[in-house]
């Protein structure tokens, strides 16, 4: 996990700095959609939680979820690639880019959404 100033992000850089592994849990069927913050599972893992309106059927939750991101975080859809748990709430990603700027992107909606994590 990435450590910054008040928030503990689910998030780890690549070593070979290519990028930003990153880990979620998705709500899909909510009635409104966006970035919740940071929520600790039972097992104690740290997820990003994010929240869409429509239903995981057919790939249509995943696909919302890499548009959401590239748009609220300003990078290209082409950044976005799951790498974990594509038919499932608890989602792994890997965001491509630098490091320092991806996390600094991640923080900001944390903060934005009131979210401080543990």
């Amino acid at each position: 996990m990435s450590e910054i100033p008040g928030i503990t992000l689910p998030a780890e850089p690549r070593a070979d700095g290519s990028g930003v592994i990153l880990r979620l849990r998705v709500q899909p069927g909510a009635r409104r959609e966006g970035i919740e913050g940071i929520v600790t599972e039972a097992d104690g893992t740290v997820r990003l939680k994010i929240a869409l309106t429509v239903a995981a059927e057919g790939g249509k939750a995943n696909a919302r979820l890499i548009a959401l991101l590239a748009r609220r975080w300003k990078f290209p859809k082409s950044a976005f690639t799951i790498t974990a748990g594509e038919k499932d709430r608890r989602k792994t990603i890997l965001v491509a880019g630098d490091g320092a700027t991806i996390l600094a992107r991640i923080a900001a909606e944390c903060e934005a959404a009131g979210q401080k994590g543990t």
